[in-house]
């Protein structure tokens, strides 16, 4: 009878033991935690490279380097440096077209500054193009540059899709597979980027990893992925970044309007797109 008593004491503190754990250390909800995080005047550091491999030997790269400021509804500025690079065969292909002197002109740095439906470029691809006293060509409803290109995770439905998708979630890492027809339907970033190559067949997959802070805020995301294309090209994304300073106060600081210029009165001497390739 005794030995029932202590044996039942025994499995009761045990089951104490397994069950207090759990409860006692609940798992963070990085969605909730983002949610949080998008406050007027705060934001982000970000520094992120990325490559674009059209197979054969042609790809570029881009490397960005800045801070994005939120509002409740998401990014609603930015200040950044970008830098986009050729393959050596991609630039050998764009001197063989005659276009070798634009070429290097775009692998310039720019500084781009983005605030609602605006951005304001300066680089030294807009030297000859814009008269003293002007530095930036201004560029009308645009999207706010991404922070990284295939996975921006800070939409939230972006993030809450990837946590959806993971094959793996241990000591703040997650890993996992999402594809394409399903990101572009909760990816704003995405859909708008990308949406030719998530309704071939086969499906286009991302891989990714995510890293967690403590806090539940990601501290990076890389991503990989071969997208198809319903016209047959294949693009091969590779991109990683780093997130840091998560809640810094953010102000984004227009141009002065005396030193700006639309890119409409500039019509035939500057891109008519914002340049970069993920803008």
């Amino acid at each position: 009878m005794k030995r029932t008593v202590v044996g039942a004491i025994l499995i009761a503190g045990l089951a104490q033991l397994v069950a207090t754990p759990a409860q006692a250390a609940p798992r963070i909800d990085p969605v909730k935690a983002l949610q949080a995080a998008l406050t007027r005047g705060k934001g982000v550091n970000i520094v992120s490279t990325a490559k674009v491999d059209q197979g054969r030997g042609f790809y570029y790269t881009v490397d960005v380097d800045g801070t994005v400021g939120f509002g409740p509804q998401g990014e609603t500025a930015a200040d950044t440096s970008q830098r986009l690079r050729f393959s050596k065969t991609m630039m050998s292909g764009l001197k063989k077209l005659g276009m070798a002197e634009d070429a290097a002109l775009e692998e310039m740095p720019l500084r781009v500054i983005s605030s609602g439906y605006d951005d304001y470029v300066s680089g030294p691809q807009f030297a000859d193009a814009l008269p003293q006293g002007t530095n930036w060509v201004r560029y009308s409803a645009t999207d706010q540059p991404v922070s990284n290109p295939p996975l921006e995770v800070l939409e939230p439905a972006t993030l809450k899709a990837l946590l959806a998708h993971r094959t793996s979630w241990r000591d703040g890492l997650v890993k996992g597979t999402i594809k394409a027809d399903k990101l572009v339907k909760v990816s704003r970033s995405f859909a708008s980027r990308f949406r030719g190559y998530s309704i071939s067949k086969p499906v286009s997959t991302i891989s990714y990893t995510l890293r967690l802070s403590a806090a539940g805020l990601v501290e990076r995301v890389t991503a990989r992925g071969v997208l198809r294309h319903w016209k047959g090209s294949l693009l091969r994304v590779e991109s990683d970044t780093r997130y840091s300073a998560w809640g810094r106060e953010v102000t984004v600081l227009l141009p002065l309007r005396g030193e700006v210029l639309d890119q409409e009165q500039l019509e035939g001497k500057v891109p008519y797109q914002v340049p970069g390739a993920w803008n």
